[in-house]
């Protein structure tokens, strides 16, 4: 049945994510207005380190801090979304949501458009950070174990569903919201329309899981996906719809006559992304069990989703912070001819050399970190790699300093390798220096849900929005523990494996997809058998320290395995994977977004 021929039957909520991130195309958003039935689009704006950027945008100008083009985008959407009925909930506030609704608002008037505009707000925590640092609270990144800087560039806490959804009981068009959990836009949608209670816990996981699927826009339409040849038309790739039932249940599909692809494959990369412990991801309404989901083709292009298991959330809210340490600066070069590689690589080292010379004469310490890859030539595989280049070659060196005189100095001393060094040297000269521009570093903790107050305005009232109460449930870390000690007991015990003759040699990718992303330093790979009776066989191959010998000039901390044996599919939590991960890491893929392509090019072995 098509998207455009099929009406809500009975009680079904139709939603469309129209944005996967700040920057991503406006196509979604034409799309899916034209969509039947629709009744909500979502936008996400948020990265972990889109706040930083929109710190910088508010310190040179108080009011903004918010995504711009998004109120451009709104003059476009925003008539014709009311005209038909359909109502909008993007977190495009930033860090200034109510400065993003006031420049909305103008923008309606100035267009004759009366809208009602609903504000989440209440997530800044620099206040709850400085009253806990005060009361002496021993405050450590979650993922590093490090002290707090003594200064936060941001701090935001990860609020929930519950305001957006008050919002809409209020009577907005369009909802604006600083950060909240990605997922919790969908969510709102849903908890306003079901009215789901906190005990709800079952629905609100699956209303969670239906947002964590249209939360990163085309990622759930064949974007990113292993068999990227199988995706047609990718410059009309459909963005993602899901129709959700009372139960939480859901079917996802894309709008008619876009290109994309759906199947259960896709479906299940994009239910592994950045989730972590599947048995427990935390977010601020509910801990989400989806261990038990199960993936089924409904039709072509079409995949229905169901089984996600809801416990109790905890009574921390996260917050992720950022600060800054120094200045970083990224040169590349283009380097041509004959031994292009090994004339990158000298050229790097030479530029190194110079400057640090150039540091010692004038008094300043050397370089915090600094970073040398020759782009072509496998870096990422490390000892794995076979590919040498010829005949091209591309450099990229990225250094840190304390000191943004030193940075400075870098910035100079790229553009003379265009006669100094290598023959064949050229490049972006004609784009000037490198810019040299703040390191800013992430910091993730927790604080007591009772410090943080959402605030919900309607058409510029402030409702009287209380949080509602609800079960506390097992600290996360806890039950992370405890369920981790029972998968990797469980792979232990794994029995033995025959492995085909014909496998042998082979790259994990003839047996498996998978997809990659980040929480900071840490590295989620998720990795999905093709055939279930290829699922044994990666169990075999998966194991933690197999992985960890593999990876080990990338991951230098642990590597724990969870299994989704529901969907054949494995999560794959690597620490300090990414060089500190963010702007921290001087890496070329600093997201690991190329981590899973790393992974699946391991040979198939006994």
């Amino acid at each position: 049945m098509n998207t455009t021929s099929k009406q809500n039957s009975g009680k079904q909520i139709r939603i469309g994510g129209a944005c996967g991130f700040w920057g991503d195309s406006s196509l979604g958003t034409s799309q899916l207005l034209d969509v039947p039935g629709i009744q909500y689009i979502t936008y996400d704006y948020l990265a972990e380190l889109t706040l930083a950027i929109m710190a910088g945008m508010r310190m040179k100008n108080p009011e903004h801090g918010y995504a711009l083009d998004f109120i451009d985008l709104m003059k476009k959407a925003l008539p014709v979304a009311k005209a038909r009925g359909i109502k909008i909930i993007a977190n495009a506030g930033g860090l200034n949501p109510a400065s993003c609704a006031a420049a909305l608002e103008k923008a309606m008037a100035e267009l004759g458009q009366t809208i009602r505009i609903g504000v989440v707000s209440g997530d800044d925590a620099t206040q709850t950070l400085g009253q806990l640092r005060k009361e002496g609270a021993a405050l450590t990144d979650q993922h590093s174990g490090r002290a707090a800087p003594p200064f936060f560039l941001t701090a935001n806490a990860y609020l929930g569903a519950f305001p957006i959804a008050a919002a809409l009981e209020g009577g907005a068009d369009i909802v604006i919201t600083g950060r909240v959990v990605d997922s919790a836009m969908v969510l709102g949608a849903l908890i306003h329309e079901y009215k789901w209670q906190v005990d709800d816990l079952d629905q609100l996981a699956q209303g969670s899981l239906a947002g964590h699927i249209v939360e990163c826009g085309a990622q759930a339409t064949g974007g990113l996906f292993t068999d990227w040849h199988l995706v047609p038309d990718w410059a009309n790739i459909g963005y993602p719809i899901v129709d959700v039932s009372p139960d939480g249940s859901f079917e996802l599909s894309k709008p008619d006559n876009t290109g994309g692809l759906i199947n259960t494959a896709v479906a299940t990369e994009q239910l592994l992304y950045e989730i972590h412990d599947p048995a427990n991801y935390a977010l601020p309404d509910v801990v989400c069990d989806f261990t038990t989901v199960q993936i089924e083709n409904s039709g072509e292009n079409r995949v229905i989703i169901r089984g996600a298991k809801g416990k109790a959330p905890s009574d921390l809210y996260k917050v992720c912070a950022t600060y800054p340490e120094g200045f970083r600066c990224i040169g590349m070069l283009s380097i041509v001819g004959f031994d292009a590689e090994a004339k990158a690589q000298r050229t790097g080292e030479a530029i190194l050399t110079r400057t640090r010379a150039m540091f010692k004469a004038q008094g300043l310490a050397d370089y915090s970190s600094a970073s040398i890859e020759v782009i072509g030539s496998e870096t990422d595989l490390g000892p794995h790699a076979t590919v040498r280049l010829g005949h091209e070659a591309m450099l990229r060196i990225a250094v840190t300093h304390a000191d943004k005189k030193a940075a400075s100095i870098f910035s100079r001393e790229i553009a003379p390798a265009g006669t100094s060094y290598a023959p064949g040297t050229s490049g972006n000269f004609g784009m000037g220096r490198p810019n040299v521009t703040p390191l800013v570093k992430l910091f993730s903790c927790f604080v007591p849900k009772h410090l943080q107050t959402p605030k919900v305005q309607v058409g510029g009232d402030m409702l009287d929005y209380i949080e509602p109460q609800r079960r506390v449930g097992v600290e996360v870390t806890n039950a992370t523990s405890a369920a981790l000690a029972e998968s990797e007991q469980a792979q232990s015990q794994t029995q033995a494996v025959v492995i085909p003759q014909e496998l042998l040699g082979k790259s994990l990718i003839a047996i498996a997809h998978g997809r990659s992303g980040d929480k900071g330093d840490t590295s989620n790979v998720g990795i999905v058998a093709r055939k279930a009776e290829y699922w044994p066989l990666l169990r075999h191959l998966l194991r933690p320290e197999r992985v960890s010998h593999y990876l080990a000039h990338l991951v230098k901390g642990e590597i724990h395995t969870f299994e989704l044996p529901q969907v054949q599919a494995f999560n794959l939590v690597m620490k300090e994977a990414l060089d500190g991960g963010g702007m921290t890491s001087m890496r070329n893929d600093p997201l690991g977004k190329g981590m899973a392509q790393i992974l699946l090019n391991m040979k198939i072995s006994e």
